[in-house]
């Protein structure tokens, strides 16, 4: 008799761990975005300027840059126990990124000053949106593993 695989031993796809590196990547760009809206901010402060917004927004932004982070950072160590909650907070990450990385885009169109990087990064975004709420992300993360105590044959 040949026991069946446990669903917790299923390889992950390259797809998926392309779109858990963009996820870290999008964390690591958010804790440094929050950062530098305070510390611009700071400095505009102390030199006598008009600050970028007020100092409260400011930190409300830069809280929620890191409060994303974290949830994404989350996603990532996560994903590896194919949790249903991770693939839906993934989609919402990946929008919230997509979205911004399309304006970016976009608007140094406008601008005159096509940035490249910015619309390479919002094609990843969107591969990775649409790789983790087709086919690919639906049977990776829908998958759970057998109750504890139950034996596969």
């Amino acid at each position: 008799m040949t026991a069946m695989p446990d669903s917790t031993t299923t390889r992950m796809p390259k797809s998926l761990i392309f779109v858990l590196v963009l996820a870290g990547a999008h964390a690591l760009g958010n804790v440094f975005g929050g950062w530098a809206v305070i510390d611009e901010n700071q400095s505009k402060l102390d030199h006598g300027q008009d600050p970028l917004m007020p100092m409260a927004m400011a930190w409300f932004l830069a809280l929620f840059c890191w409060g994303l982070a974290a949830l994404q950072v989350a996603c990532v160590v996560q994903a590896r126990g194919r949790r249903l909650w991770v693939r839906v907070v993934l989609i919402v990450c990946l929008s919230f990124a997509a979205l911004g990385m399309v304006f970016a885009s976009l608007g140094s169109l406008v601008a005159g000053a096509p940035s490249l990087p910015a619309f390479l990064v919002a094609f990843a975004d969107l591969a990775a949106l649409w790789t983790v709420s087709g086919e690919t992300g639906r049977r990776y993360f829908s998958v759970r593993a057998p109750a504890p105590g139950v034996t596969t044959t």
